[in-house]
């Protein structure tokens, strides 16, 4: 018996029965040899990580443009934060942590440079529109790689594709929203609770709000501070889940009313401040220059972007800009748009 066979029968000896075992990984799009030491979902957690994607995620948008100061979140630390979020939430319910893990790990890959707004201006010009979620399931399927994809579990792929909830209610009971997982609808909870946490600290620190403005029945709800917060909600998953046996995830009536509260507060009190709208209004005219230059191909392939058979030339050039950093994409334009010094040798 080697060491995954040994991992896949410790997960049926000690996860809840609702648990998704890693032996039972409905597989796959290409059949491979398993690992003799990983099991599947321990290898999809380590070819995210490891991928050039995930690696990008460190100089991409969160709330605030290219932020100047160290201890603004990005996306990647965003993504961290729900992994281990998620993470605490799936062994506190003996749920599969390799699963959550790797779902969490990957569900933002496919975001634009500039964040949200990136991704309006591909949605103006890709058919069919433009969404994160699906970009993310994209470049983990065809992208990576040089365009060999990441060959990830169905359970995965599944995850990633149902992480996002936009503006409308945090719970569903529509299975055609929800992952087909109880790990994958623990990192779409654990998401909200990542972000609308650090983006308040973030705002926070850039005096674009103070305590004194987050509305008091939030504060009385939620917590004062961003750690109470944090525990407040994970905990009340917890309980609330294990209290439906575990067969469902769930926040209390009262703990999900608040969070979409405080998310509905964030859009118009951060996200949609004037300060801060202004500067992605300038990216969003950038995006759209760069998009429409690249809409020649001699020119998208010369900055190495790259088309695959069959796709149009639409969506190459929104995979392109979807990949790029906050900073690559700056200087990109930069030396395609704005006169530069004379180099003389």
């Amino acid at each position: 018996m080697n060491v995954r066979n040994q991992l896949e029968q410790r997960e049926v000896q000690i996860l809840s029965p609702y648990a998704c075992m890693s032996a039972q990984s409905a597989g796959r799009r290409l059949p491979e040899e398993p690992c003799p030491v990983r099991t599947a979902f321990q290898l999809d957690r380590d070819r995210i990580l490891h991928s050039k994607s995930f690696r990008r995620l460190k100089h991409k948008t969160q709330v605030f443009l290219s932020p100047e100061g160290d201890h603004y979140r990005t996306r990647l630390t965003h993504t961290l934060e729900v992994s281990q979020i998620a993470r605490t939430v799936a062994r506190a319910l003996s749920l599969n942590e390799d699963l959550t893990e790797a779902i969490a790990l990957g569900h933002d890959l496919g975001h634009t440079p500039f964040g949200h707004a990136g991704e309006r201006v591909l949605a103006e010009f890709v058919p069919g529109g433009f969404h994160h979620v699906r970009q993310s399931l994209r470049v983990v399927d065809k992208l990576e790689k040089d365009g060999q994809g990441l060959n990830l579990t169905a359970e995965v792929r599944d995850g990633i594709l149902k992480h996002s909830k936009g503006r409308g209610p945090i719970l569903s009971d529509d299975p055609s929203v929800l992952a087909s997982t109880l790990e994958g609808r623990v990192v779409r909870l654990a998401d909200i609770i990542a972000y609308v946490n650090h983006d308040l600290d973030d705002a926070r620190r850039a005096g674009l709000v103070s305590s004194r403005d987050i509305p008091e029945h939030l504060l009385a709800a939620l917590g004062g501070r961003s750690a109470r917060r944090i525990d407040t909600l994970v905990r009340d998953m917890i309980e609330t889940s294990m209290a439906a046996e575990g067969r469902e995830i769930l926040l209390s009536d009262g703990v999900v009313g608040a969070v979409e509260d405080l998310r509905d507060w964030l859009f118009e009190h951060v996200y949609r401040e004037e300060s801060v709208d202004c500067e992605f209004m300038k990216a969003s005219r950038m995006l759209r220059e760069l998009f429409q230059f690249f809409t020649d191909e001699k020119a998208l392939r010369a900055h190495g972007g790259r088309r695959l058979a069959g796709d149009p030339l639409s969506v190459s050039v929104a995979d392109f800009i979807a990949g790029m950093t906050d900073r690559f994409a700056l200087k990109l334009y930069q030396q395609l748009f704005l006169p530069q010094p004379w180099k003389s040798l």
